[in-house]
């Protein structure tokens, strides 16, 4: 009889009990399989409003393997636990989502939650795109059920244990999502901002990437902005645009979200340059909101006096850098290359990378380059990562920052660079 068990019989009875419950209320209903309304699918009005949601959103980006067909999934998403597949949205019945309705679409982009009821990982930025408005998401869902069905079951994630078990997800919602339309700003503001706050915090979800993470992967709302790190990459700080060496103005700034050049700042690289090429077929005006908000989130500069002559350099260093640099990069990059003078190519000296506090992107910029885009030169740069040895981007860097940036030297930049060459990938 139950009533002679030990107290630790009790207490185990206690937590499976409380296991299955939790199991129970995590499980959400499976809708059943549902077609697209043919009529809303042929609506060329609400697809091609969706299709400039799309790019705001970046769905293409995340959602198209390298190589592979367009929104059919099976990008591998690394963090640090462990990796996860996009999957396939296209409306094919068996591997996409072609059996979901849009109160599917609408529940996947509002709670995180697929049709068959399955939870998803915030991978899929789920808890910005909970702020998208219903008419947003019906567009969104008109684009998708339109585009050309493609059978492609993605990958199965490679996580580690207890997060494969997806019933956990309950709790990070509950503590980490927060559902529901933005409040009011505290100020009366324009409806180009108020569009822009809608855009980018929402579907256009930049603090996924510019916001760093807590140890259970959900955004530090205290540092919102304040600048992570990406497939290796500097996602730098939004809030401290207004403290580049020259300002970024709103002309800049839309110029960099919908060409990826902006001739006072640098060209797109990394993971940022899918979201320009995606910016690029958004609509004009929301890029331009977009901006005009990113732009009010500017935190003062702290007065700091410019070093003309860093302390902390290695002059011996400097010196072999600047031979390598003399003999490998001032064809493009000296004041008076051809690339400097007629290609727009952005001076060194007011180039975010050279300019960061951290040494990676003008790293990740030497050793992987960055590729051909089409017809605009300025943003490419051919990569040095099979030419120059770790000490010799090392010393390349360290002339650079010296000799443009006039910024304190990098810290262990030969260090810096073996690390960067090790976890990053070749773009």
């Amino acid at each position: 009889m139950l009533s002679k068990k030990k107290p630790g019989a009790w207490a185990a009875l206690g937590v499976a009990a409380a296991i299955v419950a939790a199991y129970a209320y995590a499980q959400q209903p499976d809708t059943g399989a549902s077609a697209a309304p043919a009529a809303q699918a042929a609506d060329t009005t609400m697809i091609e409003r969706g299709a400039r949601l799309a790019a705001v959103g970046d769905c293409m980006a995340c959602h198209t393997a390298k190589g592979g067909e367009p929104y059919a999934g099976g990008l591998p998403i690394h963090t640090p636990f462990g990796t996860i597949y996009s999957t396939n949205i296209t409306p094919d019945a068996e591997t996409g989502i072609g059996k979901w309705s849009l109160e599917d679409f609408k529940r996947a982009m509002r709670e995180g939650v697929s049709r068959d009821g399955h939870k998803l990982y915030p991978a899929f930025p789920y808890p910005r795109f909970t702020k998208t408005t219903d008419e947003d998401i019906a567009a969104l869902y008109a684009y998708m059920m339109a585009r050309t069905p493609v059978k492609q079951a993605a990958p199965e994630n490679d996580l580690m244990f207890p997060l494969n078990f997806r019933p956990l997800m309950t709790a990070w919602n509950l503590l980490f999502l927060d559902e529901g339309e933005l409040p009011p700003p505290d100020t009366p503001q324009s409806d180009e901002w108020l569009r822009g706050r809608y855009l980018v915090e929402g579907l256009g979800h930049c603090a996924s990437c510019h916001t760093p993470m807590n140890m259970f992967g959900a955004e530090k709302s205290s540092a919102a902005y304040a600048g992570s790190v990406i497939d290796g990459w500097t996602a730098p700080a939004l809030t401290e645009l207004g403290q580049a060496p020259k300002p970024w103005t709103a002309e800049q700034l839309v110029s960099y979200l919908r060409t990826g050049l902006a001739t006072e700042h640098g060209a797109a690289a990394g993971p940022m340059l899918p979201v320009t090429q995606n910016l690029a077929d958004a609509d004009p005006a929301d890029v331009q909101a977009m901006a005009t908000y990113l732009l009010s989130l500017q935190k003062p500069a702290a007065n700091q006096p410019a070093a003309a002559a860093p302390a902390n350099a290695d002059t011996a260093s400097i010196t072999r850098g600047a031979a390598l640099f003399a003999a490998s990069c001032a064809g493009c990059h000296s004041a008076s290359a051809p690339m400097s003078e007629i290609g727009q190519r952005p001076l060194l000296a007011l180039g975010s990378s050279v300019n960061g506090s951290s040494a990676r992107n003008a790293i990740n910029m030497v050793l992987w380059g960055n590729s051909w885009q089409g017809s605009s030169s300025a943003h490419y740069m051919p990569p040095f990562s099979a030419v120059l040895t770790d000490d010799q981007v090392a010393d390349v860097l360290a002339y650079v920052r010296q000799e443009y940036a006039k910024k304190p030297a990098w810290q262990d930049l030969p260090g810096m660079v073996a690390n960067v060459r090790k976890e990053a990938q070749p773009q």
